[in-house]
């Protein structure tokens, strides 16, 4: 790693590739790479130094690439992909990069089907504040950091332990968190059963005398096929070896009673709504708590969290109307997402505009995603965001919008949607999803200043 002098990555603009551009770029790597489109992000990475283009171009590629990185995204097809393959340059996945960085420091990895980059984030804001001064790559832009890479001078790493395409199988952290097992990827892993058998694995390479924190809620499934008992913790609510308790909302905070065997700290109050959030904090002051975090620090660093981009991010509010954002894209987020707007506004009208992301995960949670819709007051429908994949026949938003129970719902397009929403009398909305969707915000929001 020491010798590499150029970097080039074929997707740079994805949230964990970008990540690991900025780790390079600050170590004083010549850092290029390509994007099938421009975007903020990338913007902000020209602005940082990198050079960037965005056309599948080999004639754009440097001379004198020391090491490739790429996203599993990016279609075999890809000419900068076969031009790198073909003439045997070191060609590594995002993943195997990460590993290769988190074998040379003391290394905590987030895992779970959902959570992931909330906890990764709450843990790395316990951390700095706590005077643990970790490096961090995020799978958002936390904004506390204004960034998805925070960069640290301690011997401790955080990262986000991504199961797509058994990502997370490379690495082998001093400490671990399973936050959730469900099933997700399917057309990767085939079943949910090879999902949860993938993260036995990822807990069993969590080093000797090393710590597992596993979600209450999972156990029994871990440790079907993971004998070593001993090395496993729990946490959730209201049982485990961490727990939150007691749970209120306050003068718009959430507050809770953080305990386990060894303290108990009382009236916490936190930023993020919901009792999954609660969870994801009560998983990142366990871990806190094991690197020597204080009280003090924890109790003054979860008001101050500020979230990220796109978890339940209030865009917009005013005494009409209040306008979230979020990346749910499985029902399992779309539950937690809605439930906590419930508890936040819960005598309002709850409109969500949803983008469902990808064929194969629709196809494989239609019914799924068509009863944690069904909760909502009125529903609009978009058409699938494809991202890498090809339409599957049958597979579509009218699908799910057969099986919504909810009489108040209605397909429409990205291009009308800004008609549509003119025409509503809106008390909380809410985009979700975690394709393009977010495209749309920005011009959201203007409409509903200018009334």
């Amino acid at each position: 790693m020491n010798d590499i002098q150029k970097v080039y990555f074929i997707g740079i603009g994805g949230i964990g590739m970008s990540a690991l551009a900025r780790y390079f770029n600050g170590r004083n790597v010549a850092v290029f790479g390509y994007d099938k489109t421009a975007t903020t992000l990338t913007k902000k990475l020209v602005e940082e130094g990198m050079i960037i283009h965005f056309e599948d171009d080999v004639s754009q590629i440097p001379a004198g690439i020391d090491l490739v990185v790429y996203t599993p995204a990016i279609p075999d097809n890809h000419r900068e992909l076969n031009y790198f393959r073909n003439r045997n340059f070191p060609l590594k996945k995002r993943a195997e990069v990460l590993g290769m960085i988190s074998r040379t420091q003391r290394t905590i990895a987030v895992a779970g089907t959902h959570g992931k980059t909330t906890t990764t984030s709450i843990l790395t804001h316990l951390l700095q504040e706590g005077g643990v001064d970790c490096t961090a790559f995020l799978g958002g832009i936390a904004h506390n950091f204004s960034s998805n890479y925070v960069e640290g001078k301690s011997d401790w790493v955080v990262v986000e332990a991504d199961e797509y395409d058994r990502s997370f199988l490379h690495l082998h952290p001093e400490i671990a968190v399973i936050l959730s097992m469900d099933a997700d990827h399917l057309d990767i892993y085939g079943a949910g059963e090879e999902v949860k058998k993938s993260f036995r694995i990822f807990g069993s390479q969590v080093k000797d005398k090393g710590k597992l924190i596993v979600n209450q809620k999972w156990l029994t499934e871990y440790l079907t096929k993971n004998e070593d008992q001993d090395k496993v913790k729990t946490y959730g609510l209201e049982s485990g070896d961490y727990y939150a308790d007691n749970i209120r909302v306050t003068k718009g905070y959430f507050v809770f009673d953080f305990k386990s065997k060894l303290l108990d700290i009382v009236g916490l109050q936190f930023t993020l709504p919901g009792h999954h959030n609660i969870e994801n904090a009560t998983a990142a002051i366990a871990v806190a708590l094991e690197l020597g975090v204080s009280v003090d620090a924890i109790r003054r660093s979860l008001v101050s969290f500020k979230g990220i981009k796109r978890r339940f991010e209030i865009i917009y509010r005013d005494e009409k109307v209040v306008y979230i954002d979020d990346y749910a894209h499985h029902p399992s987020e779309l539950k937690a997402a809605i439930h906590a707007a419930r508890t936040l506004f819960p005598n309002k009208r709850i409109t969500g505009v949803f983008q469902p992301h990808l064929f194969s995960r629709t196809r494989d949670f239609l019914q799924g995603f068509a009863d944690e819709l069904s909760t909502l007051d009125e529903v609009i429908l978009l058409d699938i965001y494809p991202a890498r994949e090809l339409p599957i026949a049958g597979v579509t938003s009218e699908a799910i919008y057969k099986l919504i129970t909810n009489d108040s719902k209605l397909l429409a397009t990205k291009q009308h949607l800004l008609d549509v929403l003119a025409t509503r009398d809106l008390e909380v909305l809410m985009t979700l999803g975690a394709g393009d969707i977010d495209t749309l915000v920005a011009p959201i929001k203007k409409q509903l200043i200018d009334g």
